[in-house]
């Protein structure tokens, strides 16, 4: 019975290991439509948060997601994610083609998330491709899927 109990912890210990992360943190830039810096954290295998800083119209927008993240087609380092978080954005109405000229904007909103993303072995880079779709709840009201983009990471 004892070695049975071994043989399942060791057992888990191992797949748990095998599941892991190919990195705890990574920080790089994240191109599509709108251009930025992304930041993702692991706060385990599975979980992590990332931040989100790109312009938009001349102005600026930060994101908070938090992703969940699985093997992918079963390829070592190729890991599929998805999840939510929220927006805020402000901007200057003459940069934005739905704001008025002079007058500044703040937009606030929920994201979703999806992507796919690789961490090479042979040297600390990460690449992920993703679509984050967001609902504005203030500002120019409604739905933008418009967002997609590749993120180049340094992880460590």
């Amino acid at each position: 019975m004892k070695k049975m109990l071994l043989t399942i912890a060791i057992t888990i210990c191992l797949s748990a290991f095998a599941n892991a992360q190919a990195y705890n943190t990574g920080i790089g830039l994240r191109v599509g439509p709108y251009i930025g810096f992304t930041v993702k954290h692991f706060l385990n295998e599975k979980s992590a948060i990332e931040g989100l800083v790109s312009t938009r119209w001349k102005g600026i927008e930060f994101t908070g997601l938090y992703e969940i993240h699985n093997q992918a087609f079963k390829v070592d380092r190729l890991n599929w994610y998805f999840g939510g978080g929220a927006h805020i954005g402000f901007y200057n109405g003459d940069n934005a083609s739905w704001g008025e000229a002079g007058k500044s904007y703040a937009n606030f909103g929920i994201d979703g998330i999806l992507g796919l993303e690789y961490s090479f072995k042979e040297v600390p880079i990460n690449l992920s491709l993703d679509w984050k779709p967001a609902v504005n709840l203030t500002g120019d009201t409604g739905f933008w899927g418009d967002y997609g983009a590749l993120s180049i990471r340094y992880i460590f």
